[in-house]
C-alpha cells in the first residue's frame, strides 16, 4: 500500500506530538459535545416528566421509561462523565471528579432498570431488538460506573481512560440517535436525532478516515436494520391505544435510501477533510515547536559538543557569583586550550577534529560534574568550579588528553583565576584565566598556571594595548625599525624588513612580542599594519626628496589584514599618495596564514602580483603544510625560518635540509633568504649552498632608519649601489 494511500486512510504512523495534538483536539471537542448533550438531555427529561404529570399518563409511564427514560439518563450520565474526563485532561481540574458520584447513581439506576426489563422479557411481547437494547444499555451503564470509579480513585490524566470514555460516549450518542429516530420514523416522524448525533460524533470529533468509515457504515447499517425489522405485526396489539400503527410505514423507498447514502457520503467526506486539516495543522505546529525548541536549545547549548555555550555560562556564572550562599573564597574560573588542535584538524580533517572536540568536552564535563562547564570558542573551554581539588583533576586530564592523540601530539593547557571578593564580572574572570593559559602555551613542561600578580601586570598591559592602539596610531607612538637583508655574494644591503615598535609615553618602548599577538587576538592588527605601510611609504618619500639611500622594504601582513580590511587597497592607496614604486614594497605572508585556504586571501595575493608587488613566503618550515603551500601559491622569495639554524653546529641534519630547500627554491624560480643568521659559520655555509640572501644579528638588529643610515655612513654596513641615491 502506497504511502499516500496510507496517509489518506489514516494508517500512517504519527509522531508523539501529532498524537498528542489529536488527543487534545478531541478532548476540547468532547467538552462542547458533552455540554450540549447534558443541556438537551436535561431539557428532554424535564419536558417528558412534565408531560406525564400534566397529562396523567401514568399508564404509559413504564412504556415511556422503557423506550426513552433509560436512554435519556444514560446519555446524560455519559455526557457528564465525558465532560469530567475532558476537563481533567485539558485543565487538570481534579476536584471536579467528585461529580462522578452523580454518574454512578444514574448509571446504577439505569442498570437496575435494564436488569428488571431483562427479567420481564418475553418473545411474545417483545422483539429481539428490544432485547438487544436492554443488554446494550445495561453494559453501557456498567461501563459508566467502572470509569466513574477510576476517575474518583485516580486524579491524574490517563489517555486510555479518557479515550475509552470518548468512544463509549460516541457510541451512546449514536445508539440514542438510532433508537429515538427509529421509533420516530415508524410513527411518521423524522430521523433528525440520528443525523444530529452522527454529525456530532463524526464531525466534531477527529477520526482517522478508516475509523470514521467503519463508525459511519456500522451505524447507518444498524439504523436501517432497526427501521426494517422493528415492526412486528404480531405485537401490534400489545401497544393499541399507545401508538397509532395505521401511520407506520412498512418499507424503505428508494428516495430514503438515496438520501441516506448521500448523508453517509457527505459525512464521511467531512470526516476525511477534518482529519487531514487537523493533521496538517498538527504537523505545522510540530515543525514550529521543533524550530522553537532548536532555537531555545542553541541559545544555551553549544551545537557541536552539546555542553553549554558562553551566553548561558555568563548568565549563570553571574547569578552564582551573586548568591549569598556561594563560597567565593573557594571558586575558580578555569580556561582550557587544546594545543596543536589546528594541526590535528589539518591532518585528519574537520570531521575528526569535531570528534576530538566532542570527546574533550565530554571529558571536561564528566570530570567537573555539577560545575558550570561551557565551550568558550574553537578548541577552548571554560569551567566555574570549586578551587579545592581542581588542580588534581586538571593534572589527570592533562595526562588523559594523550589518549585522543594520533600522530599529532596534543597537550591540554589550563589557566585559572580566583576572583576577589568584590569582583562579579564573569567575562573579565574568563579573560584572566585565558591570559594565564596563554602565558604557558610555549612552555611544554607546564600545563597549569594560576593567575597571579606577575600576570596581573601583563594583563593590564594587554588591556592597555587594546584600548590605546587607535591613540598610538594617531599620535605617532608606532615607530618603524628596519633590519637589513644582505646579499650573500658581497654582504651589501639589498633590502630591509620593516618591524613595528611602540614608543609609549607610559610603558616606554614596547617590543613586538608585547602587542602583536594581543592585537591579533582582539582583531585590531590591521590598524597597526596599515600604520606601518603608511610610515614606510612616507619614509621612502623623505629619502627620495632628500636623496638618501633607501632599499626595498618588506612588510609583514597578517592573515587577519585580508579579513578585517582591504589591505591591498590600503597599500596601493598609500603608495600612490607618497609616490612609492611597487618594486620598493614587498609583502611578507607567513606560512601559517595560508593553511586556512581562504579564497579572499588567494584573490588578494593575485591582485598583489598583478599590481607589480613581490610576495614573500615568511617562516617557511615552521608548519606542517610547507610543500603544499609551495604547490598552491606563487612566491617571489622564500624566507627560511630561523629554527633551521638553531643548534646549527651540533645538528648534522640541519645542513642537508637547508641545502635541499635552497635547491628547491632554484627549481621553483624563487629567491632564497634565511633569517636568524648570527655567526660567520652559518653565513659561510649559506653562501656555499647558494642561498642568495641572509638576515640576522650578524649584520644588524632592527634599528630606526636614521641609525641604520649612520652605520652606513660610518662604513659598518654597505648598501647595494643600485639603491644609492
Amino acid at each position: 500500500m502506497g504511502t499516500r494511500l496510507k496517509s489518506w486512510l489514516g494508517l500512517d504512523k504519527q509522531s508523539d506530538y501529532v498524537r498528542e495534538y489529536f488527543y487534545k483536539t478531541n478532548m476540547r471537542a468532547s467538552i462542547y459535545m458533552s455540554v450540549v448533550v447534558i443541556v438537551l438531555e436535561l431539557w428532554m427529561i424535564i419536558r417528558m416528566t412534565r408531560t406525564i404529570i400534566e397529562g396523567n399518563l401514568q399508564a404509559q409511564f413504564w412504556h415511556l421509561t422503557e423506550k426513552y427514560y433509560s436512554n435519556y439518563f444514560l446519555l446524560l450520565s455519559s455526557g457528564i462523565l465525558m465532560l469530567l474526563f475532558a476537563v481533567r485532561a485539558l485543565y487538570d481540574h481534579r476536584k471536579c471528579r467528585f461529580a462522578a458520584i452523580a454518574v454512578i447513581i444514574m448509571s446504577a439506576a439505569v442498570c437496575l432498570f435494564e436488569v428488571k426489563m431483562l427479567k420481564e422479557y418475553s418473545p411474545q411481547t417483545k422483539t429481539f431488538s428490544d432485547l438487544q437494547n436492554y443488554i446494550i444499555l445495561m453494559l453501557a451503564a456498567v461501563s459508566m460506573i467502572v470509569f466513574s470509579v477510576l476517575l474518583l480513585t485516580n486524579g491524574e490524566d490517563k489517555k486510555w481512560e479518557s479515550l475509552s470514555v470518548m468512544y463509549i460516549f460516541s457510541f451512546e450518542c449514536i445508539n440514542f440517535g438510532i433508537i429515538i429516530s427509529a421509533n420516530s420514523f415508524y410513527t411518521g416522524g423524522q430521523i433528525l436525532t440520528f443525523l444530529t448525533m452522527e454529525l456530532f460524533v463524526i464531525c466534531l470529533l477527529v477520526w482517522r478516515p478508516y475509523m470514521g468509515f467503519l463508525v459511519l457504515t456500522a451505524s447507518y447499517l444498524l439504523f436501517y436494520y432497526k427501521i426494517n425489522g422493528m415492526i412486528d405485526l404480531n405485537t401490534v396489539g400489545s401497544f393499541k391505544g399507545v401508538i397509532d400503527f395505521s401511520t407506520v410505514k412498512t418499507g424503505l423507498g428508494d428516495g430514503i435510501k438515496i438520501n441516506g447514502f448521500t448523508m453517509w457520503l457527505s459525512t464521511l467526506m467531512f470526516c476525511i477533510s477534518n482529519y487531514n486539516k487537523t493533521k496538517s495543522q498538527a504537523i505545522k505546529d510540530e515543525d514550529l515547536e521543533q524550530v522553537n525548541s532548536y532555537l531555545s536549545k542553541i541559545s544555551v547549548e553549544d551545537e557541536l559538543t552539546g555542553i553549554h555555550n558562553m551566553v548561558y555560562f555568563r548568565s549563570e556564572a553571574d547569578k552564582l557569583m551573586g548568591y549569598v550562599t556561594t563560597d567565593r573564597k573557594n571558586i575558580v574560573f578555569l580556561f582550557f586550550d587544546i594545543i596543536n588542535f589546528k594541526y590535528y584538524n589539518e591532518k585528519y580533517g574537520f570531521h575528526e577534529g569535531n570528534s576530538l572536540l566532542k570527546s574533550v568536552a565530554g571529558m571536561i564535563d564528566e570530570r567537573f560534574k555539577g560545575s558550570l562547564v561551557s565551550r568558550f570558542s574553537d578548541d577552548h573551554f571554560v569551567v566555574l568550579t570549586k578551587y579545592e581539588g581542581s588542580a588534581e583533576i586538571i593534572a589527570d586530564m592533562c595526562e588523559k588528553i594523550h589518549n585522543f592523540e594520533r600522530e599529532v601530539h596534543l597537550e591540554l593547557k589550563c589557566g585559572a583565576y580566583r576572583p576577589a571578593d568584590n569582583e562579579s564580572d564573569p567575562s573579565l574572570a574568563c579573560d584572566r584565566a585565558r591570559f594565564a593559559c596563554n602565558s604557558i602555551k610555549k612552555h611544554y613542561e607546564l600545563n597549569y598556571r594560576l593567575y597571579d600578580k606577575a600576570l596581573e601586570e601583563k594583563f593590564r598591559l594587554k588591556q592597555y594595548i587594546v584600548n590605546n592602539i587607535d591613540n598610538a596610531v594617531e599620535n605617532g607612538y608606532i615607530r618603524v625599525f628596519y633590519q637589513p637583508i644582505v646579499s650573500t655574494k658581497d654582504k651589501t644591503i639589498v633590502g630591509l624588513e620593516a618591524l613595528a615598535r611602540w614608543q609609549d609615553p607610559i610603558y616606554g618602548l614596547l617590543p613586538p612580542g608585547a602587542f602583536i599577538e594581543v592585537l591579533e587576538e582582539y582583531r585590531q592588527i590591521h590598524k597597526l599594519d596599515c600604520c606601518i605601510i603608511r610610515e614606510v611609504c612616507r619614509e621612502y618619500r623623505r629619502a627620495a626628496d632628500n636623496h638618501l639611500p633607501f632599499a626595498p622594504v618588506s612588510i609583514n601582513f597578517s592573515r587577519l589584514d585580508f579579513e578585517l580590511c582591504d589591505i591591498v587597497s590600503e597599500l596601493k592607496g598609500y603608495a600612490s599618495e607618497y609616490g612609492t614604486p611597487q618594486d620598493y614594497i614587498d609583502v611578507e605572508i607567513t606560512e601559517s596564514a595560508l593553511t586556512d585556504q581562504q579564497d579572499y586571501l588567494k584573490n588578494a595575493m593575485r591582485v598583489l602580483e598583478q599590481s607589480g608587488y613581490k610576495v614573500w613566503l615568511d617562516d617557511f618550515g615552521s608548519g606542517y603544510s610547507s610543500l603544499n603551500v609551495l604547490k598552491d601559491y606563487h612566491f617571489d622569495v622564500l624566507k627560511i625560518d630561523m629554527k633551521f639554524l638553531s643548534d646549527f653546529s651540533n645538528n648534522d641534519k640541519s645542513k642537508p635540509i637547508l641545502n635541499n630547500i635552497v635547491d628547491l627554491t632554484r627549481q621553483l624560480d624563487m629567491l632564497s633568504l634565511t633569517e636568524g643568521v648570527e655567526d660567520t659559520e652559518q653565513f659561510e655555509f649559506l653562501r656555499s649552498i647558494g642561498c642568495e640572501r641572509a638576515q640576522g644579528y650578524l649584520f644588524s638588529k632592527p634599528v630606526p632608519i636614521d641609525e641604520l643610515r649612520e652605520r652606513i655612513y660610518k662604513g659598518e654596513l654597505r648598501i647595494n649601489e643600485a639603491y644609492m641615491k
